[in-house]
């Protein structure tokens, strides 16, 4: 039987978050499949928090984990991805920009490889977001070759047994990264889907802040120095 685990990250969504738990949710109930929702509420200062435990109380087979203080993007999925018990894994932010129903073109796509991304066709932010998305994009194609058209889309789902050879570093926004470019020289097979964007109904989003671009940035050669030494070692033993 086909089992998920579905990582759903929130920090500061208190407008948003009850709606996407709910659905997500109903739509895991209607697939009739094994399935656990694992809600990581990371270091909220709005009433993020307050609405996740409840949410808690009655949403069934949501386990919910709390940081304070915040262990940014990078460090919400590592710790929700370390509770995840079933084969797949599937990340979904709470911004309530994407549509969980749409689950099932990602789904549609993994009995022929081992990570399947999606990718926003029409992407609804600022241009001085799609700048940044546009600048990110051409980098890390310079340092680790084509991994997917949108590297940073929060919808993406893999096998949970990559996590088993891909060791996740970052804390930052170049977690995505880690884990397309650990999985595609190791031989995993990267999948792509087309999925609906969203214009943001509520909240502030942190990809363009001055700090994350620049812990991104510093992080991303450091990477490929690690990736390099790992390699240089799985082929040694």
């Amino acid at each position: 039987m086909l089992s998920l685990s579905i990582v759903l990250p929130a920090h500061n969504e208190e407008a948003t978050v009850a709606t996407v738990v709910e659905q997500v949710s109903t739509v895991a109930q209607e697939l009739g499949i094994d399935y656990e929702i694992i809600l990581v509420n990371d270091g909220s200062t709005d009433r993020t928090g307050e609405i996740a435990r409840e949410l808690a109380l009655r949403i069934p087979n949501l386990r919910l984990i709390e940081h304070f203080p915040s262990r940014h993007y990078g460090g919400v999925l590592k710790a929700g991805f370390a509770e995840a018990t079933k084969d797949l894994i599937a990340f979904f932010p709470t911004d309530q920009q994407f549509v969980f129903g749409e689950i099932t073109r990602l789904l549609d796509k993994i009995g022929g490889a081992d990570i399947v991304s999606g990718y926003r066709a029409n992407r609804q932010d600022d241009w001085i977001r799609r700048l940044n998305g546009w600048g990110w994009n051409l980098v890390v194609w310079m340092l680790f070759g084509y991994l997917c058209r949108d590297i940073d889309c929060g919808f993406k789902l893999f096998r949970r047994e990559i996590l088993d050879r891909v060791k996740l570093v970052t804390d930052w926004a170049p977690i995505d990264t880690e884990l397309l470019a650990g999985a595609k020289v190791r031989g995993y097979c990267i999948a792509e889907v087309e999925v609906t964007h969203l214009p943001r109904p509520a909240g502030k989003a942190t990809g363009a802040d001055f700090r994350v671009i620049a812990m991104a940035f510093r992080d991303l050669p450091r990477f490929r120095l690690r990736l390099n030494r790992e390699l240089r070692k799985e082929k040694e033993q």
